[in-house]
């Protein structure tokens, strides 16, 4: 089964066959990270003046940027836990700007599926808890992304 991952189109810029291969990358991430059967993620495409929104809305920083995520597993205020239901659990929102997207895979040289691929894992590791705030932890993350896209085949 899997991850249940809900695509949002907002640019109409993504096919079908990158959603997919999206959806198996994500799949080879989450199986290496022990993610359970069902979790849910959802991955909206937006352009750059919505992504400029969001960053500057929640982050404070009034530019666009290429991926934001947001994980929706701690308990927010005012939520009841369910006792003895184990649900699987939603794991989040990933943001991508296609338009950042297109500019970084030209400026590195690699596809633009490519590029895609590193943001929603890039995305989906933060999700799961991982974090470049620091020196080591930055190591761990980016060492985790390029393991996950070359077990994929997404080369740069």
């Amino acid at each position: 089964m899997g991850l249940i991952i809900d695509f949002i189109d907002e640019t109409n810029e993504i096919t079908e066959e990158q959603m997919d291969l999206l959806e198996q990358l994500l799949n080879t991430a989450a199986d290496g990270e022990n993610v359970r059967d069902g979790a849910e993620v959802s991955i909206t495409f937006v352009d750059n003046e919505k992504i400029r929104e969001i960053n500057r809305d929640y982050r404070g920083k009034d530019q666009p940027t290429d991926v934001i995520s947001f994980a929706l597993e701690e308990m927010g205020e005012g939520e009841i836990e369910v006792v003895g239901v184990d649900l699987p659990p939603v794991l989040g929102d990933i943001i991508i700007s296609v338009p950042k997207a297109r500019q970084q895979a030209e400026e590195y040289g690699h596809s633009f599926m490519r590029e895609l691929g590193f943001l929603a894992v890039h995305g989906f590791l933060h999700l799961l808890g991982y974090d470049h705030e620091t020196e080591e932890e930055e190591k761990v993350m980016f060492a985790k992304q390029e393991e996950i896209l070359q077990k994929y085949g997404l080369k740069r």
